[in-house]
């Protein structure tokens, strides 16, 4: 009988950092990484967003809804052209249908074979629209099964089989980068937040030498499902600054590094 990593031919973690004598190897003795995202392809992430982002020249990944491209896709377009990760969000952005948006497209009513189909959909159409092939996957609002009681499935095979990760939403916890399962790796929010309270997840992560993944959705007054843009402002400021030892680094860049370490690898160097 075949199990784990044996049967998925995935590569297993490494015991965590608290059972290991010696600290993970971030790229250039950085003591942490960090990844800004953004979920929904919604509108301000390109009119406010990405003016902002350059600015300060860093790179994030947007997990866009695909059906969103078009309402703006000069705009996605551009976020391509200037370095940003798109990454997949699904087609239609299916939730428990305990929250009322999402009724009339729950998880509760979708089997696997329906959820495949809003990855490999979703993965169709950003390419045709915007001519990349997504390698990160961000769950709808961080839930991962399908289906009701005894016919519940965890969907995250699914994004393992098609992705380097998949991230969560709404966890509570930085990414131990040994132990950490790729494809559910932990996303921690940041709309709503003050730039002393994002500073303060990042300090955690560097004292454990974690990964934190930032999940927002749009930019502009701090706001409900609002990163504050001053706050993301003095972020990049802050993550940029080499004195403060972090990666900053998209969703992919940093996972598709995390799985060469595991491997024994260094293909994967900071520029």
């Amino acid at each position: 009988m075949i199990f784990g990593s044996e049967m998925t031919g995935q590569e297993p973690p490494r015991p965590s950092q608290a059972g290991d004598a010696r600290p993970f190897q971030w790229p250039k003795g950085k003591r942490a990484a960090v990844s800004l995202s953004f979920d929904d392809a919604r509108v301000s992430q390109i009119d406010t967003g990405l003016a902002l982002l350059n600015e300060h020249h860093v790179k994030v990944t947007f997990f866009v809804q695909a059906e969103n491209i078009s309402h703006h896709l000069e705009g996605w377009k551009k976020a391509v052209a200037d370095g940003h990760e798109i990454g997949n969000h699904s087609m239609t952005h299916p939730c428990t249908g305990n929250y009322a948006f999402s009724r009339h497209n729950a998880l509760e009513e979708y089997t696997l074979q329906m959820m495949a189909a809003q990855l490999d959909e979703a993965n169709a159409e950003i390419e045709r629209l915007l001519g990349v092939k997504s390698r990160t996957f961000g769950y709808p609002c961080g839930q991962k099964f399908v289906g009701r009681g005894v016919d519940v499935r965890s969907y995250v095979p699914l994004v393992a089989e098609r992705f380097v990760v998949g991230r969560g939403y709404l966890d509570e916890s930085a990414n131990d980068p040994y132990f950490c399962d790729l494809a559910q790796a932990m996303g921690t929010p940041f709309d709503d937040l003050d730039f002393e309270q994002m500073k303060k997840v990042v300090e955690q992560a560097a004292k454990d030498g974690r990964w934190v993944i930032f999940v927002g959705h749009d930019i502009g007054k701090r706001g409900y499902q609002v990163t504050d843009s001053t706050a993301l402002a003095a972020l990049c400021d802050y993550l940029k600054d080499p004195a403060n030892g972090v990666w900053l680094g998209t969703v992919g860049e940093i996972g598709e590094y995390i799985r060469q370490q595991r491997r024994g690898s260094t293909l994967v160097t900071l520029p």
